[in-house]
């Protein structure tokens, strides 16, 4: 490790310990004002999207989306024309003790995709188990794929 370099008639300063969580709140500050020159605004009232599988079966599409610690309540689902949206929002959960450090997501969050083709709506169901919020979108029944025989 290198010596710090000392000026002519500079008095020496104390060497402070190091401390990670002075680091990362340091970092974390910096990045707030960096976030809100460039755009203007709070980083945690940015809306955010989840992490999201989405699959295609035979006969339905398969939205998965990732939302730990959120409950039913807070999330909203909407189907419109082609559009599925999932929308909602993290609460911060109470604390009893200091918060030294975050990297969970907190906030709103927002989640749109165009399914490529028709489904039928009343049938569309969803489920949250263990944080994975599932949305099953099934296809009408001439829309899904059929085997053809030939005919000789």
């Amino acid at each position: 490790m290198p010596l710090p370099v000392r000026r002519r008639g500079s008095a020496p300063q104390a060497r402070q310990p190091w401390d990670p969580f002075r680091e990362l709140a340091d970092l974390q500050e910096r990045m707030n004002q960096l976030w809100e020159s460039a755009w203007g605004g709070d980083p945690a009232d940015a809306v955010w999207s989840p992490l999201v599988d989405i699959e295609e079966t035979e006969d339905a599409w398969l939205v998965e989306a990732d939302l730990p610690g959120v409950r039913k309540e807070d999330i909203k689902i909407e189907l419109s024309d082609s559009e599925l949206e999932i929308s909602g929002e993290v609460r911060e959960r109470e604390r009893k003790g200091v918060l030294r450090r975050r990297t969970r997501r907190t906030g709103r969050f927002e989640y749109r995709v165009t399914l490529p083709g028709d489904f039928d709506a009343d049938k569309v169901e969803a489920s949250l188990n263990q944080g994975v919020l599932t949305v099953r979108i099934p296809k009408p029944e001439r829309s899904r794929p059929r085997r053809i025989e030939i005919r000789s």
